[in-house]
């Protein structure tokens, strides 16, 4: 690999040991110069001007009052997995904020908490980080995916799914616990793992178009969800002949990405094709067929046919395939 994939290098210290740190923890909540990054409703807080590309936008502990008031207390907004520690850049913690239980957050946050930072107003808006594709620099894009992945996890394990009890977040946001004495069982984040599989044929690349892709036009290689008690080499021949009956012999790792959308892991691989026909299963796809290398290589992107999107771990292997030959 010429480099990480993206969204795969936040470019921070986890400190995962501070996590079971209470008191450090909440020191550093207070601290004037810890950063804390805003998610509403799985979108982050950007900036982006009509002349730049856009940036992630964050607040300090002084926007956080200026939000709520006050910032209350600390124990309980831990508690509910409204703060969430990330790790250390610089030595300065970074949370993921939780606004999601505010209507309007725009407004609240604008003012006077972008000040409080030092961050004008122009251009300021809350986005889903899949429709910037990757135009934000890649550390920041790391950050937002993380802070976002967690920041979901929570929102959907407020309840005990062993009893049904409420559970309470733990460890800085790392763990949640069923608030039932009998049960206390912990909960931890998930991360469901796929493979993304790039199919060749000498010079030919196997891509298939899904019908639920947003524009028109792109193709990608082909992924699926491994099953339980399957291997990735497993899970990948069985997702390429599902989908479009080619078989698949020799398979090898490529990279991997992570994909919070919402918790996913990405295993990337290319895959030696065995068959060529192409059958394809149209309740899963709405396309699949063999692209030239050459004519990829030429291709400009339009409605007819486009690569997938430039922060995808689909795009690099394609690219990465494309440029063996290249150079």
């Amino acid at each position: 690999m010429r480099a990480p994939n993206y969204y795969a290098h936040p470019g921070f210290e986890r400190a995962g040991l501070r996590r079971r740190e209470p008191d450090w923890i909440r020191e550093r909540v207070l601290d004037p110069a810890s950063v804390f990054i805003p998610v509403w409703r799985n979108q982050n807080l950007v900036i982006e001007l009509d002349d730049s590309e856009p940036r992630a936008a964050s607040i300090t502990v002084e926007g956080v009052v200026s939000v709520f008031g006050e910032i209350g207390d600390v124990d309980e907004r831990l508690a509910h997995g409204q703060f969430v520690f990330l790790g250390l850049i610089d030595e300065r913690a970074h949370f993921a904020f939780d606004v999601s239980a505010i209507e309007a957050p725009l407004e609240m946050v604008r003012s006077p908490a972008l000040a409080a930072a030092g961050i004008a107003e122009a251009g300021v808006r809350f986005a889903d980080l899949r429709q910037l594709a990757g135009r934000l620099e890649r550390r920041e894009g790391s950050l937002l995916a993380f802070a976002r992945a967690m920041l979901f996890w929570h929102s959907r394990h407020r309840f005990c799914g062993l009893c049904g009890c409420p559970t309470r977040s733990e460890e800085a946001g790392h763990m949640r616990r069923c608030t039932d004495p009998a049960c206390h069982t912990m909960h931890f984040p998930r991360t469901d793992p796929a493979v993304i599989m790039l199919v060749t044929d000498g010079d030919r690349a196997l891509l298939g178009r899904n019908k639920n892709f947003p524009l028109p036009g792109m193709y990608s290689t082909l992924a699926g969800f491994v099953e339980p008690g399957e291997s990735l080499e497993d899970a990948v021949a069985r997702e390429v002949r599902e989908e479009t009956a080619i078989e698949v012999a020799a398979v090898h790792y490529h990279s991997s990405q992570p994909w919070p959308f919402p918790a996913n892991i990405m295993l990337g691989f290319y895959a030696a094709a065995a068959t060529t026909e192409v059958s394809v299963d149209y309740g899963e796809l709405e396309d699949a067929r063999w692209f030239e290398r050459g004519w990829l290589l030429s291709h400009t992107d339009d409605d007819e046919f486009r690569l997938p999107r430039r922060d995808s771990i689909a795009r690099r292997m394609i690219e990465d395939w494309l440029a063996e030959r290249a150079d």
